[in-house]
């Protein structure tokens, strides 16, 4: 009799530990964003230049009541942003003016969301038709590239911005020929395509995705190895490309070429280190040099060399 009356008095205390958790539980109150406005300063917007200075960049700020964050989308087929605070800055690439649809969405307590969009037109002047006719093989064409595998340092590892300038180069690793740890790589293609109107799209023909130490540890994946659609879905499809001026202090300092190549929906050239935009080091009709940062530890810069011949054959 004692036993069970023990027992029924641990019940109890569960009982109301349980009724007591459950009483200081809440979700809050689930208040939809009100009072959404959205605003913007075109860079270089004065009577002269009604739609900015050539830059193609404007700020963006989103305020609304009850707001936890913002997401945008810009028109232009690039990636949503989000912002906390509702300021973000985008710079639009597309050459001469063009106006473009810009929504934001604000997100309340609870995921209710409100939505509100501005028209704008903005002028973009930076230009490397060299650089898109190169990658593509001209209005109307396609080109395919390729790893330069059968190259020394198609893979390179260097600091991005150290102390003492020395940025500019991959000096912590330059890879062999075939390097014997990357082998599963360098099956992948590559395919730039542009139509008559000088738009060009990006297309990876391989579903490969080479993942190394810092972004693989980041993401939970085997390190230093080839993964598919599984690890990165954003593989596949075929992604718009825009073109915009490179301000890195590598670009500047390395006196690389100044163009930067913007893929659209998370498009990546097989490395995979979780940025979507590469500048271009050196480019000709039959090799493409180009340097990115790691998404997982921004003071790392990778380097990659592809070609047009396949080094497979």
């Amino acid at each position: 009799m004692k036993t069970f009356k023990y027992i029924l008095v641990l019940l109890g205390a569960v009982m109301v530990t349980v009724s007591c958790q459950d009483d200081d539980f809440s979700v809050g109150e689930i208040v939809a964003p009100t009072n959404l406005e959205l605003s913007k300063v075109i860079v270089g917007e004065d009577a002269d230049n009604p739609y900015g200075d050539g830059s193609g960049i404007v700020n963006f700020t989103a305020t609304s009541d009850n707001a936890i964050t913002y997401r945008y989308d810009f028109g232009d087929n690039t990636d949503v942003v989000v912002s906390p605070n509702g300021k973000v800055s985008h710079q639009f690439t597309l050459t001469g003016d063009n106006s473009y649809s810009v929504t934001v969405m604000a997100s309340g307590r609870g995921g209710i969301t409100s939505t509100t969009t501005i028209n704008i037109t903005v002028n973009s002047a930076f230009e490397d038709e060299e650089a898109k006719d190169f990658l593509s093989g001209g209005a109307g064409n396609s080109k395919t590239w390729y790893w330069a595998a059968d190259k020394p340092g198609n893979i390179g590892l260097g600091p991005n911005n150290p102390a003492d300038g020395e940025h500019t180069w991959s000096q912590w690793f330059t890879s062999d020929a075939f390097h014997s740890d990357k082998l599963c790589m360098y099956d992948a293609e590559f395919v730039f395509s542009q139509d008559s109107n000088g738009n060009i799209t990006f297309e990876q023909l391989t579903d490969i995705a080479y993942t190394p130490d810092d972004f693989a540890n980041l993401i939970g994946v085997d390190v230093n190895t080839c993964h598919g659609t599984d690890v990165a879905p954003s593989l596949d499809g075929i992604k718009n490309v825009s073109f915009s001026p490179s301000t890195s202090t590598a670009t500047i300092d390395g006196e690389y070429r100044g163009t930067t190549i913007n893929f659209s929906d998370g498009g990546f050239m097989s490395w995979y280190v979780g940025v979507y935009s590469v500048e271009i080091i050196e480019i000709t009709e039959t090799t493409l040099f180009v340097r990115m940062t790691d998404d997982a530890n921004p003071a790392l810069a990778w380097y990659c060399l592809y070609q047009t011949d396949n080094p497979n054959d």
